[in-house]
């Protein structure tokens, strides 16, 4: 029986009609390097055989009878490729405008939960002659690296090659009766989970102790609940806005071994900069730094062998409030180093372990009573946003054939949160994804064409700091 952990069916339960769980992509191919030439049909039926024996896509929920446990994942057997993988057509003139607003409209839509969680629309006309893809998936189905390996069932390294992931067909949970789902939970619930809760209760006290300690030497992360409020910081609609840029890779890694910073260090000083630049225009800035909510893998470090999401977060200030670059990206490097040594003090399956408790219909409800009442607008902010930093390919792939130019990643939005930022490395690019709450942050692109002003006004302040050195 393949039941979803407690914190993949949180990602359902956290779901409403504003607050999406779908994560997106939005990837640009080069269709004229597909061997036998691009044509809708011919790529929706190679989906279909790639993804047909692969239970990520098509399984689908099945609900516990009463919602006394999480729901288990069972195999759709009448899974349809032409219900998940669709045609579109760009309007006149076909360019990036056009390919956002249509992005952000597909973004606002949420995936049927009677059928296998995730969707694709082939989109044509972009650019005249290139093809962008997007793709929705739920997080209850993927999390950032495990979304990647999903992927990989659709690229290959070469053009006529066969798909990274195309093996040995794989095997599909038992599906039990519901008689036997009802009497697993009772058990679950009347046995299993308040010993569970007894055991973590120890561990938790443990780590409340040592975070004050932190706290009070200075060497704790940045605390939830401090962030300034922003005009995107309140209760959030379902209607979506995306905007997409590209940065140079070399750049960021210059810069990373010029400072002996980190890779993820300058993507964060860089986003700070583009943050504070875009609302220092507004007259919106506020005098203490934005707080991100980063997500990080703990997939290497998991004893939990089921699950799709196996992450965890930290909280990292982005330096909002500083205005020199290389002093934002300093700052911002001995703040990480911190928060990461306080967060390998964390257990990496305590969110997970936690997870297990969220009731599946009292969580529905409360999630639903803090929309309706919009708390998110009345408690001091949890944080600004979220920012995720995940790995891609070094090298070109292809997806159906047709060469990726792009491969830009877009996270969900939440209530109190309603912008999130997502870098990809790709061959040598980094691919930045914006998406937000329309009504919070109407402008989406306006920040994100600052990411390539700030990367740049950080590359001119270390060759400044190399060259006075140099001078002594």
């Amino acid at each position: 029986m393949d039941r979803l952990s407690g914190l993949d069916a949180s990602f359902l339960y956290l779901e409403t009609p504003a607050q999406l769980m779908h994560v997106c992509g939005l990837i640009v191919l080069d269709p004229s390097t597909m061997p036998d030439g691009y044509s809708f049909e011919s790529m929706q039926a190679e989906i279909d055989r790639r993804v047909s024996d692969v239970p990520a896509f098509t399984r689908k929920l099945r609900r516990v009878p009463l919602g006394l446990d999480h729901p288990i994942w069972v195999r759709d057997r009448q899974f349809d490729i032409e219900r998940h993988v669709h045609r579109l057509a760009l309007p006149e003139p076909g360019g990036y405008k056009e390919l956002v607003t249509l992005a952000g409209h597909l973004a606002g839509q949420p995936l049927d939960r009677s059928r296998p969680l995730w969707e694709m629309w082939v989109i044509e006309g972009y650019e005249g002659d290139k093809v962008a893809v997007f793709s929705k998936m739920h997080h209850a189905t993927v999390d950032g690296v495990s979304g990647a390996n999903l992927i990989s069932h659709l690229c290959s390294l070469e053009a006529d090659a066969e798909p990274l992931a195309l093996g040995p067909k794989q095997e599909y949970g038992r599906e039990p009766g519901r008689r036997e789902l009802l009497s697993r939970a009772i058990v679950s619930n009347v046995a299993h989970r308040p010993m569970t809760a007894v055991k973590l209760l120890t561990p938790s006290a443990q780590l409340i102790t040592r975070t004050v300690g932190r706290a009070r030497t200075g060497t704790a992360m940045a605390a939830p609940f401090t962030a300034p409020r922003t005009s995107f910081n309140g209760t959030i609609t379902g209607h979506r806005a995306i905007a997409v840029a590209d940065i140079s890779l070399d750049d960021i890694r210059e810069i990373k071994s010029a400072t002996g910073t980190t890779v993820n260090d300058v993507v964060l000083a860089v986003a700070g900069g583009a943050l504070r630049s875009y609302l220092d225009a507004r007259g919106e800035l506020p005098d203490t730094s934005l707080l991100a909510t980063v997500p990080v893998s703990v997939r290497e470090q998991s004893k939990r062998e089921g699950g799709a999401n196996k992450v965890s977060a930290l909280f990292a200030k982005l330096g909002t409030d500083v205005e020199d670059p290389l002093e934002r990206l300093e700052e911002m490097s001995r703040n990480n180093r911190n928060a990461k040594d306080h967060h390998q003090a964390i257990s990496a399956d305590s969110l997970q372990d936690w997870a297990e408790f969220a009731a599946p219909r009292t969580f529905g409800l409360a999630v639903r009573a803090y929309a309706g009442l919009r708390l998110a607008e009345k408690h001091p902010v949890v944080h600004n946003l979220v920012i995720s930093n995940v790995p891609g390919p070094p090298i070109p792939l292809y997806f159906m054939g047709a060469q990726i130019l792009a491969l830009y990643p877009l996270g969900p939005v939440f209530h109190g949160a309603g912008l999130n930022i997502t870098v990809m490395s790709n061959h040598g690019h980094m691919h930045v994804g914006i998406i937000a709450c329309r009504e919070s942050l109407p402008d989406v692109d306006d920040l994100v064409q600052r990411f390539p002003a700030e990367l740049a006004a950080l590359k001119a302040a270390v060759i400044a700091q190399q060259t006075a050195k140099q001078l002594r």
